[in-house]
């Protein structure tokens, strides 16, 4: 688990109130934005944020060094230097997103017993030696978290689904996909009224009541996409693909959306797919 992000602007005291932290200490609650002092003795990954905001970097060469960290420490510290006020802030709320998968906020509805039971039942199902189910597995905590970021207060349903929504690869049948999501919770001891909810959830089930919750899983499934999957998806994808891939994910966010996107460090290719494609439906002059 992420527990901790370690300064070297800072010394002895905090973070102070002016360059952005208190953003970066709203956004990520959980994380305590430390000096470096408050990591002696724990497992701690340095990370050298002037890399992270080199023009050319990607972001999936950290990817490994900071997973094969986590897997080693139920307190994994993150000191990061290399860069200073603003851009460090910056900096560490990319980082922050990138890896939130590892932050796991919850919130009163999956702060219980029965969400840690799904949690490790989700996280049986992966194979974490394989790197494409690994990849699968921390797609889906990702895409759980911004359903967690979009709506603090989300019910249990769509935190459930979110583990069984739409992932990259070659996709099973949304019933598929409905129906080992209803098998898993049953095995930990949902109840009944949950299983039909995240069921109608996976199977887009058109009633009025389920709209926003669809909605909800669509856009943190989009965003889940930009922020962790894309970079590979460039890597692998024909070019028509790529294109057709991020035309559809960003067809799922609304404008007040886009902004999350600024929380992100996409890859170059990306980033500039991403702009054109941005160029086309909001031209700078207000005209289609």
């Amino acid at each position: 688990m992420l527990r901790q992000l370690l300064l070297a602007d800072f010394r002895s005291e905090g973070p102070a109130a002016g360059h952005g932290w208190p953003l970066v200490q709203h956004t990520f609650p959980t994380v305590q934005v430390a000096p470096l002092a408050a990591g002696r003795g724990g497992n701690v990954l340095h990370l050298d944020a002037s890399e992270w905001n080199a023009p050319a970097f990607d972001p999936i060469a950290w990817d490994a060094r900071v997973f094969e960290a986590a897997e080693r420490s139920e307190w994994l510290s993150l000191r990061l230097d290399g860069a200073r006020c603003e851009a460090l802030v910056v900096a560490a709320l990319e980082i922050l997103t990138r890896y939130q998968c590892l932050v796991r906020r919850r919130n009163a509805a999956s702060a219980t017993p029965l969400f840690n039971r799904l949690l490790a039942r989700h996280r049986s199902l992966h194979d974490l030696k394989q790197p494409q189910a690994r990849a699968e597995f921390h797609r889906a905590v990702d895409a759980w978290q911004w359903t967690l970021r979009l709506r603090p207060d989300v019910d249990l349903p769509p935190q459930a689904a979110a583990f069984f929504h739409e992932q990259g690869g070659e996709q099973p049948t949304a019933q598929v996909r409905a129906d080992r999501a209803v098998q898993v919770l049953e095995e930990v001891g949902a109840d009944d009224a949950t299983c039909r909810r995240v069921r109608e959830l996976l199977t887009r089930d058109a009633r009025p009541a389920n709209a926003r919750d669809v909605s909800l899983l669509d856009t943190a499934d989009a965003l889940s996409f930009f922020c962790r999957e894309s970079s590979a998806w460039f890597r692998e994808a024909a070019p028509e693909h790529r294109r057709r891939q991020v035309a559809r994910m960003l067809a799922r966010l609304r404008p007040e959306h886009l902004r999350w996107l600024g929380h992100m460090r996409l890859a170059p290719a990306v980033r500039g797919q991403l702009e054109l494609l941005l160029a086309a439906h909001f031209p700078v002059d207000g005209t289609a």
